[in-house]
């Protein structure tokens, strides 16, 4: 036994404790009321900044949603086998030059399930909605190590490129089926992203 009354091979941590797989979860399109809990998901899963009322995240899915950019059948949300939402994805109507393609994000997942395999559950679900129809490509500013698992790459290998140049290896895409390698340009996102 240990000094503190627990078994001498007890994990130290709670946060070892926790199991690693994902909780048993639903990935379903978001119900056309349920707007407040997505936007509760991403207040949570990010900092407000100080003197802000929300998370940026939070504000921009807001303004996504009044945009005419807005998606509502590649907006996704992850919940518990009791209904409760504990990770929300969307897409919404991008370009590269004059060709429709989608912007991926914001993306959240409550922060004590994060790590634990929503998010991915999310992000392959998304992909294979945007898949099915018939979208040709996916942008997304993030982070290559993580956004890499599902396949995306520096924009710039397949001739898209990022609004800003100074993103570099940040900014990359997921071609989809309907690609096709005359889609080439310059990536735009949905106007409410120029407000971050």
């Amino acid at each position: 036994m240990a000094g503190d009354g627990a078994p001498r091979d007890a994990p130290a941590t709670d946060a070892v404790n926790r199991p690693s797989g994902p909780p048993p979860l639903l990935v379903r399109r978001e119900a056309p009321g349920g707007t407040a809990a997505s936007a509760a998901v991403h207040a949570r899963a990010f900092p407000t900044p100080e003197g802000a009322q929300a998370p940026a995240e939070a504000v921009l899915l807001e303004r996504l949603r009044m945009s005419d950019s807005w998606l509502p059948h590649l907006s996704l949300v992850a919940a518990t086998a009791t209904g409760e939402v504990i990770g929300h994805a969307v897409c919404t109507r991008a370009r590269v030059a004059d060709h429709p393609v989608l912007a991926l994000g914001p993306v959240a997942v409550v922060p004590d399930l994060q790590g634990r395999g929503v998010g991915s559950a999310l992000m392959h679900a998304l992909l294979g909605a945007a898949e099915a129809c018939d979208e040709p490509l996916v942008g997304v500013l993030g982070e290559p190590a993580y956004y890499g698992r599902f396949g995306f790459v520096p924009g710039l290998d397949v001739g898209v490129e990022a609004p800003d140049p100074g993103w570099a290896e940040y900014f990359q895409v997921r071609t989809l089926s309907a690609h096709t390698p005359e889609l080439r340009g310059r990536f735009r996102y949905p106007l409410p992203f120029d407000d971050l």
